[in-house]
């Protein structure tokens, strides 16, 4: 077997510690996750942590980037091989059920958010973060509206906001009550649905009636 390159040792050694990483993370959450535990899981010396990540901070948001972007790839997966949009609504609420059922992850999103509160530079490198889910949301939001013939009756960046805060929301509340169900998300999902020709704002311009009705004109003469 030929022996591994500088780069691709650094390359194995980030990947060994990300999984080991997040498998700590997701389990213990991040104030119990020390370094030099994820470096002795891993099999490294704590140095190996620092060659990687600047410190536990950066190490964690690298993991919920990873996280995130499971996430949004699986989703994408999922509604790719629906080809109606009840296919697909019914394939975002088995999804759904899953994913608001992750209490590791929601639990660390919270956790990591609550440790950056008072750090401007790490909610700025997390608003970055949630930046970057929000450009994957919006794509794959676009992406099928187009494929099944939907008008989003929003910005497609302002709906991606909206989903992704109803994910973390929905699963803090479940949290604490599991028999909350995921119905209120995927209701959302099918308001954001709206097939195009029964989109309100075209209605109306169809009709060419006031906001008032049909009766608003009468009483303005």
């Amino acid at each position: 077997m030929a022996r591994l390159t500088r780069a691709e040792s650094q390359a194995h050694t980030r990947r060994r510690l990300l999984a080991t990483a997040t498998e700590l993370f997701l389990r213990d959450g991040y104030t119990a996750t020390s370094l030099e535990r994820v470096a002795e899981e891993a099999g490294f010396s704590k140095g190996a942590v620092y060659s990687n990540f600047r410190n536990k901070d950066e190490l964690c948001l690298a993991v919920l980037d990873g996280v995130r972007a499971e996430k949004a790839a699986s989703v994408d997966a999922t509604l790719s091989r629906t080809d109606s949009l009840e296919e697909l609504l019914a394939a975002f609420a088995v999804w759904a059920a899953g994913t608001g059922g992750d209490q590791a992850w929601i639990r660390l999103e919270a956790e990591y958010l609550l440790n950056c509160r008072r750090d401007p530079e790490l909610l700025a490198r997390l608003a970055k973060s949630n930046a970057e889910i929000a450009d994957l949301v919006t794509e794959l939001l676009n992406a099928n509206a187009r494929r099944l013939g939907v008008r989003l009756p929003m910005d497609a960046r302002q709906a991606a906001y909206a989903l992704f805060s109803i994910t973390l929301g929905l699963g803090l509340l479940r949290s604490v009550d599991p028999a909350i169900g995921v119905e209120s998300f995927t209701s959302v999902v099918r308001l954001l649905a709206q097939p195009a020709e029964v989109t309100v704002p075209e209605a109306r311009s169809a009709s060419h009636e006031p906001a008032g009705g049909a009766d608003a004109g009468a009483h303005r003469d």
